[in-house]
C-alpha cells in the first residue's frame, strides 16, 4: 500500500510566503466557505487529504451545537491546504478531501491521515487494531489541536490502546522530518482562531507548542503529534487577513513535510 513516488519539488523557500500572502489578498468569498473544487477534483491523484472520522463520545450525542471534533474546520482546512500544496510542489495531489471511518479497511488506501481534537476519540479494540496495523503497514497519522495537559492526556489513552508501551518522544531540530523540504528548526505556537478572536484564554500548559512523534522499529515516524497547536485552523483561515500570515506559513510548511516525509519513507 504504500507508495514511494519520486517527488521533484518546484519551488524556493521564500514562494510560499508569497503565495499565501496573494492568498490573503484575493480571498473565497465568504471567509467560511470552502473554496470552489475544480474540474479535476475527482481525478485518480498518488495521494489525497484524508481526515480521520474517529468516533467520541460527544458524537453520540449530536455534538455541541451540531459540531463534531473529527470534522473541526472541515472541509475549507483541508482544500485550502491541498490546493497550496498542489501549487508548492509537484506531487500528484487530488483536489478533492476525503473521510477515512475508523471502522472501514478503506482506510489502508490512503498514506497520509490528518486528526484533530484526537482529545476526544473513543476508539474501540477492532477500531485500534485496526489503525495500528494501516500505522505499522507504512501508514502516517498526523495529530492537531489538542491543547493543555487534560486533552494530552485523553490522546495518550487512545494512543496506548493502538501501541500499548510504545513510546511518545519529544522530537529535536535536527529531526529529518524538519528538514525535507523545508528547514523548520524554527518553529513557534500556531495558534487556534477561539484563542485569536474568540476570547478563550491559555492555560500555563497550553502555551509551549510541543512537537512529538511514535516511531516503528525501524525508526520510521507513524504517528507525527502537534501538541498545543492548531494547524488546520491556519490552513482553514490562510484566506483571511485577521489571521496571522507567519503562522499559516509555519502551518503549510509543516503538513508539506509531514506528507513528503511520509511519501518517501
Amino acid at each position: 500500500m504504500k507508495l514511494l513516488p519520486i517527488i521533484a519539488l518546484s519551488i524556493l523557500l521564500s514562494g510560499l510566503g508569497i503565495s499565501l500572502l496573494a492568498m490573503q489578498r484575493r480571498g473565497y468569498g465568504e471567509e467560511d466557505e470552502a473554496p470552489p473544487l475544480p474540474v479535476d477534483a475527482h481525478e485518480k491523484a498518488e495521494w489525497a487529504f484524508a481526515r480521520f472520522h474517529f468516533p467520541s463520545t460527544r458524537e453520540l450525542y449530536g455534538g455541541f451545537r451540531g459540531f463534531q471534533l473529527w470534522a473541526a474546520d472541515y472541509p475549507k482546512a483541508d482544500r485550502q491546504f491541498t490546493q497550496g500544496l498542489r501549487r508548492l510542489t509537484r506531487l500528484n495531489a487530488r483536489a478533492m478531501e476525503q473521510i477515512v471511518d475508523a471502522d472501514s479497511d478503506q482506510l489502508f488506501n490512503w498514506p497520509w491521515i490528518y486528526m484533530e481534537h484526537g482529545n476526544g476519540w473513543t476508539l474501540s479494540e477492532s477500531q485500534a487494531a485496526r489503525l495500528r496495523d494501516y500505522l505499522l503497514r507504512g501508514g502516517f497519522l498526523f495529530s492537531d489541536d489538542t491543547h493543555g495537559d487534560n486533552e494530552w492526556d485523553a490522546l495518550v489513552q487512545g494512543l496506548k490502546l493502538i501501541f500499548p508501551g510504545r513510546p511518545i518522544e519529544e522530537l529535536n531540530n535536527g529531526d529529518e522530518i524538519f528538514h525535507v523540504m523545508f528547514d523548520l528548526d524554527e518553529r513557534f505556537k500556531i495558534h487556534g482562531t477561539r484563542f485569536i478572536w474568540g476570547g478563550r484564554p491559555y492555560t500555563v500548559d497550553m502555551v509551549a507548542p510541543k512537537w512529538r512523534a511514535i516511531r516503528d522499529d525501524r525508526g520510521r515516524i507513524m504517528v507525527a503529534i502537534c501538541h498545543n497547536s492548531d494547524v488546520g485552523d491556519a490552513w482553514e483561515w490562510a484566506d483571511s487577513p485577521r489571521y496571522p500570515e507567519r503562522e499559516t506559513s509555519l502551518a503549510y510548511r509543516i503538513g508539506i513535510n509531514y506528507i513528503l516525509y511520509d511519501m518517501t519513507h
